[in-house]
């Protein structure tokens, strides 16, 4: 059984056609999947949203996270709880800055089938140690979240320094191998692990990789591409200029006898803006999706995003999990390949965020990729998203095409109108929220009202009876402010 999570980033669209699908709905629920984001213990999946830009008892971008609760209406549509360092059971105090949110992850980490929320804060000042050392908290579910009193949390890792981050990016899986749920952490210039060992009684912090990453929060996803029962860690970074060019996919896993990760895979020259985990070919190993994937470094090194046309406007490259050869086979595609709606041109950002479901329940996963960059008409970054189906050959067929569907606020049945700036697919997300057995995609629009933000949800990953969770319609305090709501997103 392949395990997989979903690493999720923001980014800017393209132009969109308005032609509407050809692919039929399923007819026939599937199987529902186990529930692995449940955080207030229904039963059902929930949705964390980021909001770190949030003023919070007065502190400008002092953050918070809003958990929306699935359940047979929808996500969004049972209420939900905002978590905060003004909550209670969270530890420390609301401060400018400390973008409390910036990184969210709904993961059960104690394995007793209730999610725990994993939140990072970069900017928290941690005393001793600095401004902007960043922490990563945990915060435990429990079903008197559902009237506003999660369980406790804790700090899990605190930056070591001024300007550290910590925080910045944040995954959890087994990478150990003992059953447990190890915690990465991204910061600035670095990429943390703090595993617990030796049947929980020992943890071990270590750091996975320490090198310029251009200022950016490093990329981490995690999935077992190596077939040997036990999960690795996907990591993607890149750098301008700083001090030199470079960007790096690499691959990383646990190494008993070290107590530390061993890198073993790398791939060179391609940047990436997003990492996503699935089967789309339904051999049973996980594959690895980079999303935005294009060549930025030596032109003289081959590409290892794919044929550089491919890059145009933002390309996905996907590397095939294999149990010797990880990455011996892949696939490129973009706008301009065949299947796919749009057009491929330079600023749609196509791939700049993923998530993966599998929509058809043919067991193969499917892959949604946002491309926030995306014109509708005269409209500049108004933004999309796209399902692009699974074949048995993977993302494209034998023949290299694709089987696509749109969204966007310019289609028939999306509540809302495609604007300027809107940024609609600047994050994606996907659950079986309302247990039907056909998964849901929540899809982040921050741009929309004048950054004040929302969230589209389609049920079935249909337009129809799609709805907007918007701060307003949710009841979040200064809905009208430049809140970003959706920017940040998580549903594993």
């Amino acid at each position: 059984m392949h395990r997989r999570t979903y690493a999720l980033a923001a980014a800017g669209a393209a132009a969109a056609a308005l032609t509407l699908p050809l692919l039929p709905h399923p007819a026939v629920a599937q199987p529902t999947s186990p529930v692995t984001s449940d955080f207030n213990a229904d039963g059902y999946p929930d949705l964390a949203v980021g909001v770190p830009d949030a003023t919070v008892n007065g502190k400008a971008k002092a953050g918070y996270v809003n958990v929306l609760w699935g359940g047979t209406k929808g996500v969004g549509r049972h209420g939900g709880i905002r978590i905060s360092q003004s909550t209670a059971e969270v530890p420390g105090t609301p401060e400018a800055g400390d973008r409390f949110g910036a990184a969210v992850a709904l993961v059960d980490t104690s394995g007793d089938g209730v999610a725990e929320l994993l939140v990072g804060a970069p900017g928290e000042d941690i005393s001793g140690r600095g401004k902007d050392a960043g922490l990563v908290q945990v915060i435990g579910g429990a079903k008197s979240a559902t009237n506003g009193r999660p369980g406790p949390g804790s700090n899990v890792i605190t930056g070591p320094s001024a300007s550290a981050a910590y925080g910045w990016s944040v995954a959890a899986a087994d990478l150990t191998g003992d059953g447990g749920r190890d915690i990465v952490t991204g910061g600035r210039d670095k990429v943390v692990l703090r595993a617990v060992v030796d049947d929980g009684e020992d943890v071990v912090v270590t750091t996975v990789l320490a090198t310029p990453m251009g200022g950016r929060a490093p990329l981490l996803a995690t999935g077992d591409f190596t077939a040997d029962g036990t999960d690795d860690l996907a990591l993607a970074f890149h750098t301008i200029n700083a001090p030199h060019t470079q960007s790096h996919v690499r691959l990383w896993s646990w190494d008993p006898a070290e107590r530390r990760m061993a890198n073993t895979w790398n791939a060179d020259n391609g940047a990436a803006s997003a990492l996503a985990v699935g089967d789309f070919d339904g051999d049973g190993l996980d594959d690895l999706a980079l999303g935005e994937c294009r060549e930025i470094a030596d032109e003289n090194i081959d590409d290892p995003c794919g044929p550089e046309s491919y890059a145009e406007g933002g390309g996905i490259h996907v590397l095939y999990g294999h149990a010797n050869s990880f990455g011996f086979r892949s696939q490129t595609l973009n706008q301009d390949t065949v299947g796919v709606y749009g057009v491929a041109e330079d600023g749609d950002r196509f791939g700049a965020s993923l998530a993966v479901l599998d929509w058809n329940g043919d067991g193969r996963d499917d892959l949604i990729a946002g491309a926030p960059g995306e014109a509708i008409g005269t409209r500049a970054a108004a933004g999309a998203a796209t399902l692009l189906l699974g074949h048995a050959g993977g993302i494209v067929d034998r023949f290299g095409e694709a089987s696509s569907v749109p969204y966007h606020q310019a289609r028939p049945g999306v509540p809302g109108a495609a604007e300027a700036s809107d940024a609609f697919g600047a994050a994606v997300a996907t659950g079986d929220f309302d247990k039907d057995g056909t998964p849901e995609t929540a899809v982040g629009s921050p741009g929309e009202n004048t950054a004040s933000g929302g969230v589209w949800v389609f049920p079935k990953t249909s337009v129809t009876g799609s709805y907007a969770l918007t701060p307003k319609n949710l009841g979040l305090p200064s809905p009208t402010t430049a809140l970003s709501y959706g920017r940040f997103l998580s549903s594993h």
